[in-house]
């Protein structure tokens, strides 16, 4: 989403870094064309006829060499521009490269980043689902628990009544085996054996 707006700061870079490569050419002109122009308009000292024919030799050799020295100071301030312009070509190709491996970088990262995340939600459903067993297991146990408990008192109960049950028939069992000797001894004492 990020890359329309690199595309387009990187163009805006590359359009001001044209424009402001031949300042220095500009501003060196516009600096001659104005001294030029003073030159040629600001009025010397009044001088009388006859010096003037002798300054006229002067001025017009003396113009020569302003011009001249006009002319070395625009090759000077060209090669100084011309300089200035391959700096800045070599920073415009380095930023270029910069700008190029940040930009695959950050492709690379978002598409990190959109694994992660897609990653991180699936272990998060993976998570809930985890969950939801884990509370379903834990109500099958507390299920079982309860069971188990209830079984234990059922039993327990079970045992207790076995118990009484076993005692009660005893009783019984003594109690007709008292009768019944008792009758075995009525019938013997009966009989006089």
């Amino acid at each position: 989403m990020s890359s329309w707006r690199a595309e387009y700061l990187a163009a805006l870079q590359a359009r001001d870094a044209r424009e402001q490569a031949n300042k220095e050419v500009y501003d060196a002109y516009t600096r001659l064309a104005d001294r030029a122009a003073s030159l040629s308009t600001t009025p010397g000292p009044k001088v009388p006829k006859s010096e003037k024919k002798e300054k006229a030799g002067q001025t017009v050799a003396s113009t020569s060499v302003a011009v001249d020295v006009s002319a070395a100071q625009v090759r000077q301030n060209l090669a100084e521009a011309q300089r200035s312009r391959g700096e800045l070509e070599t920073r415009i190709v380095a930023v270029t490269s910069e700008l190029e491996k940040l930009q695959l970088k950050s492709t690379m990262d978002s598409r990190r980043i959109t694994e992660l995340a897609m990653e991180k939600s699936n272990l998060v459903k993976k998570l809930r689902d985890r969950d939801e067993e884990l509370r379903g297991k834990s109500k099958l146990l507390e299920d079982v628990h309860d069971e188990t408990l209830s079984l234990t008192i059922e039993l327990n109960m079970a045992e207790d009544t076995n118990k009484k049950l076993k005692l009660e028939n005893q009783e019984l069992v003594d109690r007709w085996m008292a009768r019944k000797g008792q009758e075995a001894e009525a019938m013997n004492t009966a009989s006089k054996f």
